[in-house]
């Protein structure tokens, strides 16, 4: 049976194909733009290398053609004065190319986070925080070795989405609108909003999408919702005809698309983004899964989770042995 997909779902597959369809067709722009788009694109060679200092502790890869993508949202900008994830989610690929999963990482499991290399350099302190510090501790690779360790999961590739270019996508396309029944204020985020229908700008959509604490019960699942919704909104305005056929509108969000990606040596490129892409958009209908990875509340810390270890640990094998999800609690 075909997998009906919810609006903020769809986005995530918008999200976690890096943009699929706005990709997939620059290799119709002329050679100057698409050279000038692909070169947008930065390679995170610091992760690889750190990658490359703890190959030994790291999991073995999946066996055959499986493979696992890590898309991390990096948070920096968010008042923190600090470059959080905001956003995890992993995209596994299944071996006979039947299966794409897609299973987001809630940012406030309390999880172990080793010592990682830092940007200046030095080491960070192993320590026991919820996991969305690990990229603050030491990028890209911290998480993907936080990651690895919670789940046993060997990460063959990883995207990194910065919020600021996701941002200029919004001001790229005129706004998105968005209706809200009462009126949201976070001074954490900079939101403040009465009740109403509004166009946010890149900078408010920002705010929007952070919202939190002061935003419905205030939980990181809400505001993953939030995020959701939101993204979808942004998919239709993106999917609008109006933006892909018309130049003068599709060539900043390209831009402002491929100047928001870091990735691996392995996905570096538009040409393997695309591949990416395809590879995602041939998978049979019904063979796309949503999921989130099970949580519980903290035992001890407030407003902070702990993985549900029976639900997750079914959840981790099925990806490890490339099967089917089992089916949510």
């Amino acid at each position: 049976m075909a997998v009906h997909m919810t609006r903020g779902q769809k986005v995530w597959w918008w999200l976690l194909l890096a943009f699929g369809v706005l990709l997939a067709i620059t290799a119709g722009t002329a050679l100057w733009a698409y050279q000038r788009l692909d070169g947008n694109i930065e390679t995170d060679r610091a992760a690889a290398e750190a990658l490359d200092e703890h190959a030994g502790e790291r999991p073995a890869a999946a066996a055959g053609e499986a493979r696992n993508i890590l898309l991390i949202g990096d948070d920096w900008g968010s008042g923190t004065g600090n470059a959080r994830s905001d956003t995890v989610l992993l995209l596994h690929l299944s071996a006979d190319g039947e299966r794409a999963d897609a299973v987001n990482v809630p940012r406030d499991i309390v999880v172990d986070i080793p010592s990682c290399r830092t940007e200046d350099g030095g080491r960070s302190e192993a320590r026991t925080a919820q996991f969305n510090w690990a990229y603050q501790y030491g990028g890209a690779a911290c998480t993907i070795r936080t990651f690895e360790r919670m789940t046993d999961i060997r990460v063959d590739h990883h995207l990194v989405l910065g919020f600021d270019g996701f941002a200029d996508v919004v001001d790229a396309v005129g706004g998105v609108e968005v209706e809200l029944d009462e009126a949201e204020y976070d001074p954490n985020v900079g939101h403040d909003l009465p009740a109403g229908r509004h166009v946010l700008d890149g900078e408010q959509a920002l705010a929007y999408v952070r919202a939190r604490v002061y935003v419905g019960d205030g939980s990181d699942l809400n505001r993953l919702s939030r995020q959701q919704e939101f993204l979808g909104l942004l998919h239709d305005e993106l999917a609008d005809e109006g933006t892909l056929t018309n130049p003068a509108r599709l060539y900043p969000v390209l831009e402002a698309v491929t100047s928001a990606i870091t990735a691996d040596p392995g996905l570096d490129s538009l040409d393997e983004l695309r591949r990416l892409v395809q590879d995602v958009q041939a998978v049979p209908d019904g063979g796309l899964t949503f999921r989130t990875v099970p949580v519980v509340p903290h035992p001890t810390q407030d407003d902070r989770l702990a993985l549900d270890a029976s639900a997750a640990g079914r959840l981790f094998a099925a990806l490890r042995q490339d099967r089917p999800l089992p089916p949510s609690d």
